[in-house]
């Protein structure tokens, strides 16, 4: 059985390939950095002893993740987790038109694509998509981030139900973490001033929730009351309190 990571080179999908590696499946590592890629194909044979294929991909490019995932088909992969994702703070004047087309391409087309191929593919298995508490608003100064995550986790939900009714056994479930401590402040251009929970915590939650068949995993307490929150509150408090948060950041 093997388990293809997506955004596998740090953070979340490190995290979660480690977990999975423990648990006994081979991985399809998927990341940019093939000098990482390496490193941790070595480091994940030794201490797991399993096998390790490795996959350099720019995931915002199609013929890229095409490539991907015909050289994935020689492999019974089982479980896929879509954990390669980017941010990037700024009002709309601020930020480039293509770092927000890099942050679609990435965080929704990719995930869209590798979402459908293998749930078309995969005669059972799990699907594990990462969005984020910022899918649950909208967030001025942070606006195409949020609004690729809020694809994400609809477009999840909705793949899982289909599968469901199709009597398919795959299943989908998304991630919904608040502030993880990964690499993504740094490609935001940012600090979150909230409270962190460590990548590994982060994982720990994602997979379990995962092997449970949930439809949607909520790391921490804080992000269920985010969630609860986003339903219940007018845009007229939500919006300007966004606008609040993602300035301040910017601001330092």
């Amino acid at each position: 059985m093997y388990a293809l990571v997506t955004g596998a080179s740090s953070g979340i999908g490190l995290e979660i390939a480690k977990l999975l590696a423990a648990k006994g499946y081979n991985l399809f590592l998927v990341a940019r950095r093939q000098d990482r890629l390496i490193k941790l194909q070595s480091m994940f044979e030794k201490k797991y002893n399993n096998k390790v294929v490795i996959f350099k991909c720019d995931l915002s490019k199609e013929e890229e993740i095409l490539k991907m995932y015909k050289a994935s088909l020689y492999y019974p992969v089982e479980i896929v987790v879509n954990a390669a994702g980017f941010g990037k703070v700024g009002t709309f004047d601020a930020v480039d038109i293509k770092d927000e087309v890099e942050m679609i391409n990435t965080n929704v087309i990719a995930l869209q694509y590798i979402s459908k191929l293998y749930a078309k593919h995969m005669k059972k298995g799990r699907i594990l998509n990462i969005a984020s508490v910022a899918a649950f608003q909208p967030g001025p100064a942070f606006a195409t981030y949020c609004a690729t995550k809020a694809y994400v986790l609809s477009y999840s939900v909705a793949l899982n139900y289909e599968l469901k009714k199709k009597h398919k056994k795959v299943r989908v479930s998304t991630l919904c973490p608040g502030p993880v401590n990964t690499e993504f402040d740094k490609v935001a251009g940012t600090k979150f001033n909230m409270n962190y929970i460590s990548a590994k915590e982060c994982a720990e939650e994602a997979v379990k929730g995962l092997f449970k068949g949930k439809m949607i995993i909520m790391p921490t307490s804080s992000v269920k009351w985010a969630r609860v929150a986003s339903k219940i509150l007018p845009y007229k408090i939500i919006l300007p309190a966004e606008y609040r948060i993602q300035t301040k950041k910017l601001k330092g």
